[in-house]
């Protein structure tokens, strides 16, 4: 039996506006292909802006 979360993969989302990282989420790499992006809170702009999909953390 598979282990539970073998395919999901840790990426930080990034603001658009002020490129600081400000959310970390997983995906699941084989059912999604493309770059998450998402509407969310940055507190750094204070406002809701663009978070797209930067990078791998470990």
């Amino acid at each position: 039996m598979a282990k539970k979360g073998e395919h999901r993969i840790k990426v930080g989302l990034v603001c658009t506006v002020c490129k600081n990282r400000n959310y970390v989420t997983t995906r699941n790499k084989i059912n999604t292909l493309e770059k998450l992006v998402f509407d969310k809170f940055c507190k750094h702009c204070k406002k809701i802006t663009q978070h797209k999909e930067n990078d791998k953390l470990k």
